[in-house]
């Protein structure tokens, strides 16, 4: 059966839920009605599946959910009739082109929605159940990246339960400051910035409440800056960007607030390091198995060097968010981007 209808899914359990309201709301705007026609799936915090067919402006704050058109609905696996299936008084199954995902962090961006939606044959907007999974797997995305050619800050992984001085031991070995990051986890979640020896247990217990393998990494000197890449087989990339912070390091607050840090888009780079910075997140996009699009963040030290630091398969869609500003620099504005990464995922 022919049809246009697009599944764009927000929200999700994940600390993430509100970010993707606001990304959700952005990308529904965007959507050309004169091709596709989307379909908004909510997923509340608990976990409830609803369709809404309200106003993009309801998704902020919540308010969606109470709005009450909403109807319970569930993807259909059975890939002889894909689709979403309306569990109202009567039931009723809407056939998809593609579902976009604008989900972030866990239980939407780490390969699980994705799977259910490659099990049911229909084509996503973004990254597979593989990439999106790696890109969640800081650890595992390292070793690909470092294949590729692309190394990462050095850093150890712990799994919960091992011995407290086998951390104290690697974090010595690293030096102070040093980062303890969940391995799985978006937005800075669970992750500390520690300077000192006695600051190290509270540090590594708050990474092992988001995951139950955490990483001490090294901090890196230099500043972060971050490439969006766009493509399946031709990738094209936007421009470079660099956050300037003024203190600490970029943690979720500063991530949506910006309050003491700022984002520079271009980076304030040479040519040749951003055509570096930019060959090398291609090279990571390629080696995790992307496609559509992602966000690959960097680290650039003072001596120049390149280092991996993670990727972001379902990075922001808000009006200020990273993504969508690199492209904007490179001259892709926000409607004709997110119609772009429809039709790529629907060609793949």
């Amino acid at each position: 059966m022919h049809t246009n209808q697009i599944a764009v899914f927000f929200g999700g359990c994940s600390t993430e839920h509100e970010v993707s309201l606001q990304s959700a709301q952005a990308v529904l705007k965007a959507i050309d009605r004169t091709k596709y026609s989307p379909l908004a799936v909510g997923i509340t915090r608990e976990g409830a599946w609803r369709y809404f067919p309200g106003s993009p402006d309801e998704l902020p704050g919540g308010s969606w959910e109470q709005n009450p058109g909403c109807v319970p609905c569930l993807l259909s696996p059975d890939r002889t009739a894909p689709g979403l299936l309306l569990c109202g008084e009567t039931p009723r199954l809407l056939p998809l082109l593609a579902a976009f995902p604008v989900l972030h962090g866990k239980n939407g961006e780490d390969g699980t929605l994705q799977g259910l939606l490659e099990l049911a044959g229909i084509p996503v907007v973004g990254c597979g159940t593989l990439a999106s999974a790696l890109g969640m797997d800081k650890d595992r995305a390292h070793r690909l990246a470092a294949l590729a050619g692309v190394p990462s800050p050095r850093g150890t992984v712990f799994r919960r339960g091992e011995d407290f001085w086998e951390l104290e031991r690697a974090a010595e070995s690293l030096g102070w400051p040093l980062f303890v990051k969940p391995v799985r986890a978006g937005s800075s979640f669970g992750v500390s910035r520690v300077t000192r020896p006695d600051a190290l247990r509270a540090a590594v217990e708050e990474a092992f409440r988001h995951d139950t393998e955490i990483l001490l990494e090294e901090a890196v000197p230099g500043f972060e800056i971050g490439c969006a890449v766009v493509g399946n087989e031709s990738l094209v990339t936007g421009r470079v960007d660099e956050i300037e912070l003024s203190s600490g390091f970029f943690d979720f607050e500063e991530k949506y607030t910006l309050k003491t840090s700022a984002i520079h888009c271009p980076a304030r780079i040479s040519p040749q390091k951003e055509e570096e910075a930019a060959q090398a997140a291609k090279a990571v996009y390629r080696a995790l198995g992307c496609r559509g699009f992602a966000r690959v963040d960097l680290f650039l030290t003072p001596d120049g060097r390149i280092l991996f630091n993670e990727v972001n398969t379902i990075p922001g869609f808000t009006a200020h968010s990273r993504f969508p500003s690199m492209m904007q620099a490179a001259g892709i504005p926000f409607d004709r981007l997110v119609n772009r990464l429809i039709a790529l995922g629907v060609e793949a």
